[in-house]
């Protein structure tokens, strides 16, 4: 029992990045691009909320910044995809690359030669809701991870049982019908680039201000790449978003629990084994 509930509480732990950065994604796609600066996108908010929180002090600073670096990175993927008419393809690719280049370049200016700076002073606490019981593994969470799984149905509510959400998919599924029928596509996909990017930052932010209250240049480690993939497993739904963040999740703790008891088998088939099943679970 201990080994389960521990595993569930690792599970929702890992998979809170994951399930911001594919619910941002979601709903970016969901107006009809597709953003491959996700994996940059939370990449260069995690940096930028780290930098932010440690020279001012303030994590809550750190976390504004976080999500307006993810905004921001947004709007340039609007304004190359949407004003200027470029492939989105080419310019979410662009954007994961820069934003990779520019977090390095500033991380080695601001750092030196250090691989790991120092670690935040203060980062944000784990709420243990049901401390000193049974259950204290599992709810043993950062607020951040409370707050990705009410957004599901917060999220779930907003795309089906309101008009904004009618004409965000008015707009994803068919835009020139959308704007026959007096919707802005401009400004829909606009808004949802919006939102989509404040939850990467938020994802990016989780890992450098809460999980490891710190910051290196691996530190999404291709959550982005993965987070997209959930969303073509969830079928661009949330609460098929949140079983697939929930499936990486657990695969992934399972994997570091089996190190951890010390199976008998190659490193490299643990560390490939989430990536591998979610692969599988696509197909």
């Amino acid at each position: 029992m201990e080994f389960l509930l521990t595993l569930l509480g690792a599970t929702l732990r890992i998979a809170t990045p994951i399930l911001y950065g594919a619910l941002g994604e979601m709903i970016v796609e969901r107006a009809g691009i597709l953003n491959l600066g996700i994996e940059g996108t939370m990449l260069l908010s995690a940096f930028g909320g780290f930098v932010a929180a440690q020279l001012s002090g303030s994590i809550y600073l750190g976390l504004i910044v976080a999500v307006a670096i993810g905004m921001l990175l947004s709007l340039l993927m609007g304004f190359l995809s949407i004003t200027l008419g470029l492939n989105q393809h080419v310019s979410g690719l662009g954007i994961t690359l820069f934003a990779s280049g520019l977090a390095l370049f500033l991380f080695r200016i601001i750092y030196g030669g250090e691989s790991i700076p120092p670690a935040l002073e203060e980062s944000f606490p784990q709420l243990r809701i049901f401390g000193g019981t049974i259950l204290e593994p599992v709810f043993s969470q950062y607020v951040f991870t409370y707050a990705a799984f009410l957004l599901v149905p917060l999220l779930a509510w907003l795309l089906y049982r309101t008009s904004f959400g009618l004409r965000l998919r008015s707009v994803g599924e068919n835009p020139e019908a959308a704007d026959t029928a007096g919707i802005s596509v401009f400004r829909t996909r606009y808004v949802a680039l919006l939102m989509g990017g404040a939850l990467m930052g938020l994802g990016g932010a989780f890992l450098s201000l809460a999980q490891l209250g710190a910051f290196t240049h691996g530190i999404i480690n291709g959550r982005g790449w993965v987070a997209i993939a959930i969303v073509i497993f969830g079928n661009w739904r949330p609460w098929r978003v949140l079983a697939g963040a929930l499936l990486f999740g657990g695969l992934q703790a399972l994997q570091l629990r089996l190190q951890a008891e010390g199976v008998q088998l190659p490193y490299e088939i643990f560390l490939m084994l989430p990536y591998v099943m979610t692969i599988v679970a696509i197909a």
